[in-house]
């Protein structure tokens, strides 16, 4: 299971409702910070998730409007967070504009006390855990070389514990060993195969997060299956042509997208000041019901 806090769901500019691109992912222990526009910060303390293992940042694209709140956050973290390391993803176009955001005005040729690892990644496997991966696929908008991000849980067999209490399997290391895919010699010595108290196997959940994107039927075989898309929805489709014109998507493009795709639920973020929730909620459930608008604080639980 992954959740998502939303810290900022507007396009461009804050507006008295909802702050700049930002949201942080979950999954166990891991937190996972999408973008960081600025008053980020201020927003993760309101949101109550606090700054304790928020040491991954993957950044979609290096616009102002999702890189700005970086310079805040990281002299925070330099004053006074206890994170041993902050590690920060992009592309190599990204990385260029966080290096200067970072090295000329956040250090100014001084040394962090913790490290900051800005890591230029392509498309492809870019972080790998127990249970869990995260790969990168690319995003057009505007030449940015943007990158999308997908979450994945490993596929796994459920654990039976009506099956285990019949065999007689106590609690304990026992079980353990069973679930991890091991046998087990129980203290009666008996050797318990795990395709006994293991049932089928179950495709692990999928999260999919995308920022700023001009094309969404190109992200067809990057999103497809997902339980949950994150995307943008800055227009409206009666404005098409001025999203075409800046390189962003509208609620119907991305409804299409994730009707095409088989995506469980659409959550749209990035939305422009000048329309009203239920309109953007409208156009794209028109298309696909089970999308949704994100608001600033809005927390999801993603599930397979």
């Amino acid at each position: 299971m992954f959740e998502l806090v939303f810290l900022g769901t507007s396009a461009s500019a804050p507006s008295t409702k909802r702050g700049l691109s930002s949201l942080i992912v979950k999954h166990d222990e891991h937190r996972f910070m999408v973008d960081c526009g600025e008053g980020t910060q201020r927003q993760i303390l309101k949101s109550g998730v606090g700054f304790k293992h928020l040491k991954h940042i993957l950044l979609t694209h290096g616009h102002l409007d999702h890189i700005l709140g970086l310079a805040g956050l990281l002299s925070t973290f330099m004053r006074w967070e206890a994170i041993d390391e902050v590690n920060i993803y992009g592309s190599s176009h990204t990385m260029e504009r966080v290096e200067d955001l970072v090295t000329g005005v956040v250090l100014r040729g001084g040394k962090p006390p913790m490290a900051i690892n800005m890591l230029d990644i392509s498309p492809g496997l870019i972080f790998q855990a127990d249970g869990f991966h995260i790969s990168a696929f690319p995003v057009d908008h505007r030449g940015s070389s943007s990158l999308g991000f997908r979450f994945e849980e490993l596929a796994r067999r459920p654990f039976l514990p009506e099956k285990a209490a019949a065999l007689g399997i106590p609690s304990g290391p026992w079980r353990q060993s069973l679930v991890d895919g091991n046998f087990a010699t129980l203290p009666d010595g008996r050797l318990i195969d795990p395709d006994d108290v293991l049932g089928e196997e179950r495709p692990g959940t999928c999260l999919v997060v995308v920022g700023d994107v001009g094309r969404p039927e190109k992200l067809l075989d990057f999103v497809r299956g997902a339980d949950t898309l994150v995307i943008e929805a800055t227009y409206l489709n009666e404005e098409a042509q001025l999203a075409a014109e800046f390189g962003h998507a509208t609620a119907e493009s991305v409804a299409r997208l994730a009707a095409e795709a088989g995506v469980g639920k659409l959550v749209m973020t990035h939305v422009s000041r000048r329309y009203k929730d239920e309109d953007v909620n409208a156009e794209a459930q028109a298309i696909f019901p089970n999308a949704i608008l994100a608001r600033d604080f809005d927390i999801f639980q993603v599930k397979h």
